[in-house]
């Protein structure tokens, strides 16, 4: 939730020119981060995660600190001993039944 006595509100204009550009060079588009609002985008554990704003009037407000909490949220942590938990379903699957294997051939 945006805390409007100790954030600054920003228009999603003003939000998308704070994005840096893509590899294209291309700025990012309002729409994106209306769609951001709306929809959320998928973090690295598959959950949606959605970009805070509020509805004033007919306008979308927003504030930098809550796109630093959104790209904080959307950015894997690497390393560490939860390296484990970021491989995908398939992934997992596929490493449980090699580890079952392994142990029918030791006799398990």
């Amino acid at each position: 939730m945006i805390d409007w006595t100790a954030e600054i509100a920003l228009s999603l204009a003003s939000a998308a020119k704070l994005v840096p550009p893509a590899r294209n060079g291309r700025r990012c588009h309002l729409s994106t981060i209306l769609r951001w609002i709306l929809r959320g985008a998928k973090a690295p554990d598959g959950t949606i995660v959605r970009l805070e704003a509020c509805r004033v009037g007919s306008r979308w407000l927003t504030s930098r600190e809550a796109l630093q909490r959104f790209a904080l949220a959307l950015t894997p942590r690497l390393g560490g001993a939860d390296g484990a938990a970021q491989r995908s379903a398939a992934s997992q699957r596929r490493a449980s039944e090699q580890a079952a294997v392994e142990l029918d051939k030791m006799g398990l």
